[in-house]
């Protein structure tokens, strides 16, 4: 599968080298010029590419990693988002430093996304936890849990078998406006460590 990224920071770089690791392809792109990725893309080695934001729109999902106050501009720059698998990471805060919330009431923050990308099924993942907590590459690296929302079964689906293929496990809270809302930042989810354990069962004794 080909992965666009629109944002190349820490969120992108972590998730891309996770998915290249099984196999995967990316594009990553930025607000500059492609070739202001040159470092980035060396680092991530082969399967990796630099594009625009055009380009990262056209693979077969795309991986929306910006600060929330670039959201509206990088989803403007697509001019056609209809049918497209649009994963949210995005956290909505007005400031990092110090961190200041967004307005988190009304519609949540996946809703204006969808909003801002018509056409787009959306899907909330990859928010709740700093990237710092998935910085093992490894295949024996800890099985954290991602929580997943959207209102599109297959889109979801995807997201949560790519999930599941890079060694990690999701788990599906239903719908933008319900699951969204419990994993946006504010929500109840956010910064919640779970790691998932295969469950051990005790032999029988005849």
């Amino acid at each position: 599968m080909k992965i666009g990224f629109i944002g190349a920071g820490i969120v992108a770089q972590s998730i891309a080298k996770h998915t290249l690791s099984v196999g995967h392809e990316v594009v990553l792109s930025n607000s500059r010029e492609p070739e202001s990725l040159a470092s980035v893309i060396a680092e991530l080695g082969s399967g990796a590419a630099a594009g625009t934001a055009k380009e990262a729109a056209e693979q077969d999902l795309v991986v929306l990693a910006t600060k929330w106050w670039h959201v509206q501009a990088a989803l403007f720059s697509v001019s056609d988002w209809k049918g497209r698998i649009l994963v949210d990471t995005t956290n909505r805060v007005a400031s990092y430093q110090p961190l200041m919330l967004g307005d988190i009431s009304g519609r949540t923050s996946s809703e204006i996304v969808a909003d801002l990308a018509p056409g787009a099924r959306v899907v909330k993942a990859f928010n709740t936890v700093p990237m710092s907590w998935i910085s093992d590459f490894s295949p024996a690296k800890r099985k954290t849990a991602f929580f997943v929302s959207g209102d599109d079964a297959d889109a979801k689906k995807r997201v949560t078998d790519l999930i599941e293929q890079i060694g990690f496990y999701s788990l599906d809270l239903g719908s933008l406006a319900v699951g969204g809302r419990l994993q946006q930042t504010g929500g109840p989810l956010v910064g919640v460590n779970l790691t998932f354990n295969e469950r051990f069962v005790l032999p029988t004794i005849d």
